[in-house]
C-alpha cells in the first residue's frame, strides 16, 4: 500500500526512513503544517499533546536541509526538559538514518565541557534547554549567527518554568533574518506577547483548541479521602496487572512523588521508578528508560518530568493528584492513546481537590465519568503533615507571648528567674564608669575623668 506522505514529494531519503519508521498517514498538524513550514513563514502550531508535533515541523525542516560542511547550526530547537532533548534527538536520528545530518543535544545537568567539545566539532542541528545554550553561547564555544530557523517546542511549558528571560536574551544572539517555528499543545496570554514581540507576521495552524479531550482515552474518576486513602486505592487497581501492565503516575510535586515511592516500594519496588527534578540525570534518564521497555510496570513523575515524552503503549495515566491548572491534566492524559491507540485515564481527587476537577471538566466542557469508591478499599485515617488541621499540629508560640489561659498549677516567676540579658558584666561597668562603651576615640578624655 502506497503511503499517504508521498503527495508530500518528500526525499527518498526520508521516504525510507518514514518507511522504516512504520508511519503511513500523516497526523492532521502535520498535513496542515508541512507547506507553510516548507514557505518559508513564521508558523505559530496549535495542536493536542500526542498528534506528532515533533514530525510535523521536523519533516519539512529536513526535506529543505541540504548537506553542508558549515560548523555552526543552522537550525535551532528549544525544549523545555532534559528528557524531552533526548527524546527529539533521538526522534531527529531515526527520521535523518538515510541522511548525513549532524545533531548535537545540550542541556543542563551534564558535564558542560563534553557538551562544549560537541558543538565545536560542527553540527547542522542543535536541540538544546534555554539555560545551557545560553552558558554555550556566552563563552562562544556555540555560535548563533548561523541559525535559519528557529523552533521553540512545547512553549508554553517554558514559560511555565520561567524561561522568558532567557528566550528573550536568545533572540538577541540570533540574526534577524530566520524562521520562526512555535509548537504548543495550549495558548495562553504569554505567548501572544511573544509572538507580537519576535515573530513576523506568523500563520497559525490549529487542529485542536485547548481542552479538548482526546477521543481515544476513556476518563474516569474517583472521590477519595485523603492521600494514604488514594495509596490504598493505586494499590487495589495495581494488583491487576494484566489490566495496568503500563501505569503512569502523575503527582502534584516531588515531596508527593517521594512520599508515595516510599510507600510502594515495598510491594512495588521491583517493578517501580520515580523521577522528578531533584533526581539525578542518570537515575531519570534510567528511570524513564527502564519504564518504557517494559522493566518497570509503574513510574511515578510530576508534571514537569513528563511533559512531552513520548512513551509507547502506556495502558493507565493515573492522576494521584488533581491538577490545579486544568490545561496540565490535557497534557497528562495525552501520554497514554498516543498515535491514535485506546488509552485509559484515572482521577483520584479529593473534597478539597474537587474545585479543580470541576474546572478541568469546564475547560473540556466535557463530564468525567465517576465510578465508585471499591468497597474493599480501606479508607485510612493517617494524614500528611499538609492534611492535618491547623489547630492540631504543634505551634512553636514566642516564650515571651502572654498566654490567657492558665492552668491551676500556674505561678508568677520568681525575682531572680525574671532577669534579663543586659550582655556580659564587662560591657556593664565600662558603661557605667564612663557613661558609653571605652573606644580609642574618647581615650584621653577616659584618662581625664578617672
Amino acid at each position: 500500500m502506497s503511503s499517504s506522505f508521498e503527495k508530500f514529494n518528500l526525499s527518498k531519503q526520508l521516504n525510507f526512513a518514514i518507511k522504516d519508521l512504520g508511519f503511513v498517514n500523516p497526523t492532521p498538524i502535520q498535513e496542515a503544517s508541512f507547506s507553510v513550514i516548507l514557505s518559508g513563514k513564521d508558523v505559530v502550531g496549535i495542536a493536542q499533546t500526542g498528534t506528532g508535533k515533533t514530525f510535523a515541523y521536523m519533516l519539512p525542516i529536513l526535506e529543505e536541509l541540504k548537506f553542508s560542511k558549515q560548523e555552526n547550526p543552522r537550525i535551532l530547537i528549544l525544549i523545555p526538559t532534559r528528557e524531552l532533548v533526548l527524546q527529539v534527538v533521538e526522534n531527529i536520528k531515526s527520521y535523518t538514518s538515510y541522511m548525513n545530518v549532524r545533531v548535537v543535544g545540550v542541556y543542563g545537568g551534564a558535564n558542560i565541557n563534553t557538551q562544549r567539545q560537541a558543538v565545536t566539532k560542527g553540527c547542522d542541528i542543535v536541540v538544546a534547554t534555554p539555560g545551557r545554550l545560553y552558558d554555550l553561547a556566552l563563552n562562544r564555544s556555540l555560535k548563533l549567527n548561523g541559525i535559519k530557523k528557529l523552533v521553540i517546542d512545547e512553549v508554553d511549558v517554558m514559560l511555565d518554568l520561567g524561561f522568558r528571560f532567557q528566550l528573550t536574551n536568545i533572540f538577541e544572539l540570533l540574526p534577524d533574518r530566520r524562521q520562526n517555528i512555535m509548537f504548543s499543545a495550549t495558548m495562553i496570554d504569554e505567548i501572544d506577547t511573544l509572538i507580537n514581540n519576535f515573530f513576523i507576521s506568523p500563520e497559525k495552524i490549529s487542529i485542536a483548541i485547548s481542552g479538548t479531550p482526546l477521543d481515544n482515552i476513556a476518563q474516569q474518576c474517583y472521590q477519595v479521602k485523603n492521600f494514604y486513602t488514594k495509596v490504598n486505592l493505586l494499590e487495589y487497581l495495581l494488583r491487576d496487572k494484566e489490566a495496568f501492565s503500563k501505569v503512569l503516575v502523575f503527582v502534584a510535586n516531588k515531596k508527593s512523588a517521594d512520599r508515595l515511592f516510599s510507600v510502594l516500594e515495598e510491594e512495588y519496588g521491583g517493578e517501580m521508578g520515580v523521577i522528578h527534578s531533584n533526581k539525578s540525570q542518570n537515575y531519570r534518564i534510567r528511570s524513564i528508560e527502564q519504564f518504557d521497555n517494559g522493566k518497570n510496570r509503574v513510574l511515578v513523575s510530576t508534571d514537569v518530568m513528563a511533559r512531552g515524552l513520548d512513551l509507547d503503549k502506556i495502558s493507565h495515566v493515573i492522576n494521584f493528584d488533581t491538577p490545579t491548572f486544568p490545561e496540565n491534566y490535557m497534557h497528562r492524559i495525552g501520554r497514554t492513546g498516543r498515535a491514535e491507540e485506546e488509552g485509559k485515564s484515572i482521577l483520584f481527587y479529593t473534597k478539597d481537590e474537587k474545585e479543580y476537577k470541576e474546572s478541568i471538566e469546564q475547560l473540556m466542557d466535557f463530564k468525567i465519568q465517576k465510578i465508585p469508591f471499591p468497597t474493599t478499599v480501606e479508607y485510612s485515617k493517617q494524614l500528611t503533615p499538609e492534611e492535618r488541621p491547623e489547630e492540631g499540629e504543634s505551634k512553636n508560640y514566642n516564650r515571651n507571648e502572654k498566654r490567657v489561659e492558665r492552668g491551676d498549677s500556674f505561678h508568677e516567676k520568681k525575682e531572680k528567674n525574671r532577669k534579663t540579658n543586659q550582655g556580659g558584666s564587662y560591657k556593664r561597668e565600662i558603661k557605667k564608669k564612663y557613661k558609653k562603651n571605652k573606644t580609642r576615640g574618647d581615650k584621653n578624655f577616659n584618662k581625664r575623668r578617672n
